[in-house]
């Protein structure tokens, strides 16, 4: 009887994005995780940014096999948001939970208060919530031209960190690059999501027949002073990481509002 080691299974990765499945971000997060597992590709048929944890309701999901620079990887687009692609992905395609699920490379920063509006991030907290381990990856850099080298490094270095180790099940990494040369790079530093907001406004404008309409424009502003914040790590050209959860209640109010409202 044979009493050799049992081999390790090879993992399954799930790979999706916000930006569409024929985004280059997509493509340097496949290239950075090669040979680490089996790479499974499930991602908007279109651009998808900001839809947040929107799921698709009272129409139709569609999934096409597409087929990708990286030809041996299983791909397919999907025609909902991102979180329907992780949802189809698990009950249609894999029939299986991955063992690691990323999204991105987001083309754009997710950073402070961009994880509650962020497509790429509510498919990893999608994830999460499935029991799944997960990591979000976003760059600096809304080009369609961005240089994702350092992106690639970094990323391929905390997925091989992760898999490493037996993660919990609710993990859920929001990873963000600065936009500079690999060389700049001062290393990975854990940070808390920074107090941060965009101070919005309406452009108003008329369309040719003289009806209204408007544009969300507006600037984003730090409220935030602390150096342990992921808009600091990255003004210092650190990569950013936060770990976040889909809790979302404010246990020290709880623990005020207990004491008034006793039962």
């Amino acid at each position: 009887m044979a009493t050799g080691k049992k081999k390790k299974e090879t993992p399954v990765i799930l790979v999706t994005n916000d930006d569409g499945v024929m985004a280059p971000g997509i493509f340097n997060l496949i290239q950075s995780l090669q040979g680490l597992g089996k790479i499974v590709v499930v991602a908007p048929d279109k651009p998808q940014s900001g839809m947040g944890h929107a799921i698709t309701i009272g129409s139709p999901l569609r999934l096409q096999k597409v087929v990708l620079p990286q030809e041996e990887v299983e791909a397919w687009s999907c025609s909902g948001t991102p979180v329907d692609c992780v949802k189809l992905a698990v009950d249609k395609i894999l029939h299986r939970q991955p063992d690691l699920c990323v999204s991105g490379i987001n083309h754009g920063a997710n950073h402070s208060i961009n994880v509650i509006y962020s497509g790429t991030m509510s498919a990893a907290i999608e994830a999460s919530i499935e029991n799944i381990p997960s990591i979000g990856f976003s760059l600096l850099d809304y080009s369609m031209e961005a240089d994702f080298t350092a992106a690639r490094k970094y990323a391929r270095i905390i997925v091989e960190e992760v898999l490493k180790r037996k993660p919990d099940k609710h993990l859920c990494l929001n990873v963000n690059f600065p936009a500079v040369d690999e060389s700049l790079i001062n290393g990975i530093k854990i940070c808390r999501q920074a107090y941060a907001k965009y101070e919005e406004d309406f452009d108003e404008r008329k369309d040719p027949t003289g009806k209204k309409y408007f544009w969300l424009t507006g600037a984003f502003v730090n409220f935030d002073k602390g150096k342990d914040t992921d808009v600091w790590a990255l003004a210092n050209n650190y990569v950013s990481v936060v770990p976040v959860q889909f809790d979302l209640t404010n246990y020290s109010l709880k623990t005020k509002f207990e004491k008034i409202f006793k039962s």
